[in-house]
């Protein structure tokens, strides 16, 4: 997918998406006219802000003039996109709920923004990965993403490959909702030897979330390691590896 209408020029991009706003900030700097609010990374990105993931500002994207809005089907909604489209916007949408598919989208999407190359980040990614080793032993475990309700990850999910990948047995891999609502006391029913505690999208911390699975392995673990796909993937088997090991001692 080539953006249409550039003649001759650096495409204007916006991305509604944090993970791919970093992956084109990085690698091909100045593309991006556009980013939501949530999209903190890299720092200092100097590109207009027009809203969140859920309720970005639509008039606002258009004043842009955009050659190509980057979204995603989980995190950005359809209305907002139908509503770009309609308007003679062209968005990409990506559907990533596996390693595989991350890497290979983001090499896509790269390419759709007029990248020259695939970055080294992203090569550095694909061989973190393919050399990492299970650090958990197939421990049993819950992996919450929010709190009053609970919520947890269930199947298909990028975050629940990622940990698949470590070791870690998600005892919801199984459920038919990818992030469905489980009382507590089922959670601390189901006997979890490890419970993996992000701190996003919902802040865990030590103070924050161990103490609600007494007896349980407590993993605080950065969330952007555990489900951005970006730049942050060379990292993020060795941090992941790191923090896994600490709560499994």
């Amino acid at each position: 997918m080539t953006p249409t209408g550039i003649r001759g020029r650096a495409p204007r991009v916006v991305s509604l998406v944090p993970s791919l706003t970093e992956a084109v900030a990085v690698t091909a700097p100045g593309l991006l006219v556009g980013a939501t609010d949530w999209c903190t990374h890299p720092a200092g990105l100097d590109a207009a802000r027009i809203g969140g993931t859920k309720n970005p500002d639509v008039p606002a994207i258009l004043a842009l003039r955009p050659d190509l809005v980057l979204a995603n089907e989980e995190e950005n909604r359809a209305a907002d996109l139908d509503a770009l489209r309609d308007a003679g916007a062209e968005v990409l949408v990506t559907e990533i709920r596996t390693l595989d598919q991350g890497l290979t989208a983001l090499g896509d999407v790269l390419a759709a923004c007029g990248a020259p190359r695939r970055p080294r980040w992203l090569a550095e990614a694909e061989e973190a990965w393919a050399a990492v080793e299970p650090v958990a032993d197939g421990v049993g475990a819950v992996v919450p993403i929010w709190r009053r309700p609970w919520m947890v990850l269930g199947r298909d999910t990028f975050a629940g490959d990622l940990l698949a990948r470590l070791g870690v047995r998600n005892l919801y891999a199984d459920h038919p909702e990818r992030y469905p609502k489980i009382p507590l006391a089922e959670l601390t029913g189901a006997r979890p030897r490890l419970v993996v505690l992000p701190d996003e999208p919902y802040r865990f911390g030590a103070d924050d979330g161990p103490e609600a699975f007494p007896g349980a392995a407590a993993a605080l673990v950065d969330g952007r390691m555990l489900t951005w796909y970006g730049p942050s993937l060379a990292t993020a088997p060795r941090l992941l590896a790191r923090d896994l090991r600490a709560a499994l001692r």
